[in-house]
């Protein structure tokens, strides 16, 4: 399939059945910690990752791998920026998403803060996740080291390619070489869920839906 089949394909499936379908295909766990919540609004985002890794400095430098990241990347790109631990300091603002806009990228996923969410949502509505909101900058605290090279976000290992799934129940990375197959297998769970939901009503009784589908 090609990433344009795929990323189509994802956004007709509930991101809990992608989530359960990696667990599946892949056998490790996609879904990134509960701490990376929506900020700006609850749009589904589907697209490939563009990675960032960043640390800790004293220096006070600007987050070029970033701002190149942004610029450089394909649109519908999804920036997922990772420091390999928390902060608590705003790795994301109002300038990186009118970049973003530029650029027609997907949305951004940040191992850290967001701020400037009253801009960003007043002038783009452009899906950010993040671990925080936090005023604070970058600058003196943490720099860019590296872009499109592999990434932790929580435990979760991202690799530049892979698909990013998110919306309000949270985030699932993709490994890019299993995708047609965790599509396949989101779309059956997402069909028999409707079924033994339908079951569940017809029948009253949730214990027969269960007995039948055995899923929960």
């Amino acid at each position: 399939m090609t990433l344009e089949q795929l990323i189509a394909g994802f956004r007709t499936v509930a991101t809990a059945s992608v989530a359960d379908a990696v667990d599946k295909v892949a056998g490790r766990t996609g879904f990134l910690p509960a701490a990376f919540k929506p900020r700006i609004n609850e749009a589904k985002i589907v697209g490939p990752a563009v990675t960032v890794l960043e640390g800790p400095t004293e220096e006070f430098l600007p987050p070029q791998h970033a701002l190149d990241a942004i610029d450089e990347a394909d649109a519908g790109s999804v920036i997922v920026i990772s420091t390999n631990g928390t902060t608590d300091v705003a790795l994301w603002g109002g300038l990186m998403t009118a970049g973003a806009i530029a650029n027609k990228h997907e949305a951004a996923v940040l191992d850290g803060g967001l701020r400037d969410l009253v801009e960003i949502k007043r002038d783009f509505d452009f899906p950010v996740f993040s671990r925080c909101v936090s005023p604070g900058t970058t600058l003196g605290r943490i720099k860019t080291l590296a872009s499109n090279v592999e990434v932790a976000m929580g435990d979760v290992i991202v690799r530049p390619g892979d698909i990013i799934v998110g919306d309000i129940d949270g985030i699932v990375c993709i490994p890019r070489d299993h995708a047609p197959e965790i599509l396949a297998m989101a779309k059956e769970i997402d069909e028999r869920e409707a079924e033994q939901a339908k079951l569940i009503i017809a029948s009253g009784s949730l214990r027969e839906g269960l007995a039948k589908y055995g899923r929960i």
